[in-house]
């Protein structure tokens, strides 16, 4: 009996030194991880509405510390000092909050849980204070339990800016048996003859067809630019199977579209099908201007693989 009611008095003492804040997030959890966890996507939602914030150091695992700096609509920076205790991903975090100079005298443990729920995703984030008193203090002087929302608001708004593209999904039957189809995408002197959208014309054409084998492409478009494709392959299972990873860039060198294709070769009474997936795996600024348009010019690439298929048809 003793031992029980010692439990009930540290569970009931827990709740008065605690803050709890959930909200459901429709993305998966390995975004919404990831929106938790990555520089470039915290500084575009970390803290209420009018805050910005300066993350100086951030190295996720445990013992890693991460230091920022929230700097307020009134012109006010409130540093804070934190170290990861536990990184579980996508499933759970727990960090730290500990004074040093120029922070708010103030320690407080959070925990965030990311559940998968129907699809979306069920964030936790649990602060735990040493004191009551503790726990007032921020929660009066910092309007902690409104920031928080306002804060989880603000991730609601970057997730779907932040969401990789669709995968690009094409099927295409062609009247030709799969070895000569399969050609057409490792040889160099076929692969020349059709890659890139209508009226593009490849300059150069590299490709080795192995695991880690390159893959480099030098083409030029209608109105004069030289783009420049630049990849490895990852997989392949000759005449089956194709894997590579490729970035597209522009004439100075700077990726704008970074993907992993994989194109299967089924055949049946002489024919090829083919399945292209394209998945794209490097956000850059343009990424939506440039993904919008993918599925189009691939396409127009394997309308031009069918004329190669049948002009070249050994």
């Amino acid at each position: 009996m003793p031992a029980s009611n010692a439990s009930t008095k540290a569970a009931a003492s827990a709740k008065d030194r605690e803050l709890i804040f959930t909200r459901v997030f429709d993305a998966p959890r390995e975004l919404v991880f990831e929106a938790w966890t990555n520089p470039k996507h915290l500084v575009q939602w970390w803290g209420p509405h009018g805050f910005t914030t300066t993350i100086h150091q951030m190295d996720v695992r445990p013992g890693g510390v991460w230091r920022l700096t929230m700097h307020g609509p009134d012109g006010v920076d409130y540093k804070n000092r934190l170290v990861f205790l536990e990184v579980a991903k996508p499933e759970r975090l727990v960090y730290k909050h500990e004074p040093e100079e120029g922070c708010e005298p103030v320690t407080f443990e959070v925990t965030v849980t990311f559940a998968w729920e129907r699809g979306n995703t069920r964030v936790t984030m649990r602060m735990l204070f040493p004191s009551t008193e503790e726990r007032e203090f921020v929660v009066k002087k910092h309007g902690a339990v409104e920031g928080a929302k306002q804060t989880f608001s603000r991730l609601a708004d970057v997730l779907p800016k932040i969401a990789p593209a669709p995968d690009v999904v094409i099927t295409r039957v062609f009247d030709a048996p799969r070895e000569l189809v399969f050609k057409a995408w490792t040889e160099p002197g076929r692969l020349s003859r059709w890659w890139g959208s209508n009226g593009f014309t490849v300059l150069s054409c590299e490709a080795d067809p192995r695991p880690g084998g390159i893959i480099r492409i030098r083409s030029r478009a209608p109105d004069g630019a030289v783009y420049h494709n630049l990849g490895a392959f990852e997989e392949i299972a000759p005449p089956e199977l194709l894997v590579f990873a490729m970035d597209a860039r522009d004439q100075d060198g700077n990726i704008f579209l970074a993907g992993v294709t994989t194109a299967t070769f089924a055949e049946h009474a002489g024919k090829t099908t083919l399945t292209t997936t394209i998945r794209i795996t490097g956000p850059t600024p343009d990424e939506a201007k440039h993904a919008a348009g993918m599925e189009m010019g691939w396409n127009q690439s394997l309308e031009r693989l069918a004329v190669e298929l049948k002009e070249h048809a050994s």
